[in-house]
């Protein structure tokens, strides 16, 4: 027994079953085309999971760095604590004698120009 409507006998039944392969293949090209999207994301996060780990290598590395100039400064400022810790006639001899030598450096390059 044939029923009519469901692709087989009958003139509706070709109509049916044209319709539903139209819907097939518009679906599977629905369907590549969200594969390929699906991939493209699946890339992409690839290359966002990367970049991060190489920012977060960067911020790790920067991290050491002002550690370590941290540890530099601190070092540097007991130093000039120090050094204004001791008579204020050394500091200020210190004081001159650098101005001179910058001034001596600078006069000896205009004069070289």
């Amino acid at each position: 027994m044939r029923r009519a409507g469901l692709g087989e006998g009958g003139p509706h039944g070709n109509y049916v079953a044209s319709g539903y392969s139209v819907h097939e293949e518009e679906n599977e090209n629905l369907q590549e085309a969200l594969r390929a999207k699906v991939n493209a994301l699946k890339h992409m996060t690839i290359e966002i999971g990367t970049e991060v780990k190489y920012q977060n290598k960067m911020l790790e590395d920067m991290d050491s760095d002002f550690d370590s100039t941290g540890g530099l400064l601190g070092a540097t400022i007991s130093r000039v604590k120090q050094l204004s810790r001791g008579s204020q006639t050394k500091l200020l001899c210190y004081m001159l004698l650098f101005a001179l030598f910058v001034f001596l450096v600078l006069y000896w390059y205009i004069k070289l120009r």
